[in-house]
């Protein structure tokens, strides 16, 4: 079962790139005392999350910080390199927080992992975005298939 409204987020760690290198960041650290909105990207780099999901949310961050968002996070299945190249690429640093899934294994915990093998891609992430609250999913955006229609910065924004 997927993780839904009024659901706490379960426990788990990323990798995030911090100034020395690859670090790790808890659910406590990210989402702790927070209102955070978290989105989920089947890949980076690949098409529609480069063209309209990630730069979206670099478009209206500082919409979505007046509505009260303290955080927005992009989270990935893929390796913290990667993520940290893609987030430079769109220019993310000060607007967007790149969460590595490297292995899958939050979006598994979610229960939004995606199996892209018959693809070559393997088990990614659905996309999504939550609206956390101190680490109680208060609203969840969660796509079909490979759809982009509920997850989008603007959808989120409208709804705050």
């Amino acid at each position: 079962m997927s993780i839904q409204v009024g659901d706490t987020l379960p426990e788990g760690r990323f990798t995030v790139m911090k100034a020395d290198g690859p670090g790790s960041a808890s659910i406590d650290d990210l989402f702790g005392g927070k209102k955070v909105v978290l989105f989920s990207v089947p890949g980076a780099f690949t098409p529609t999350c480069s063209k309209e999901h990630l730069p979206g949310f670099i478009e209206q961050a500082d919409a979505l910080k007046a509505k009260g968002v303290d955080t927005i996070a992009c989270m990935a299945v893929n390796d913290v390199f990667v993520m940290d190249a893609w987030g430079k690429q769109n220019r993310a640093e000060d607007k967007v927080v790149m969460l590595a899934d490297g292995s899958g294994t939050y979006a598994k915990a979610l229960g939004l992992e995606l199996d892209l093998s018959d693809r070559g891609l393997g088990v990614r992430s659905m996309r999504f975005a939550l609206v956390v609250d101190d680490k109680t999913v208060t609203q969840a955006f969660i796509e079909e298939g490979g759809a982009f229609e509920v997850s989008s910065a603007e959808k989120v924004l409208a709804s705050l």
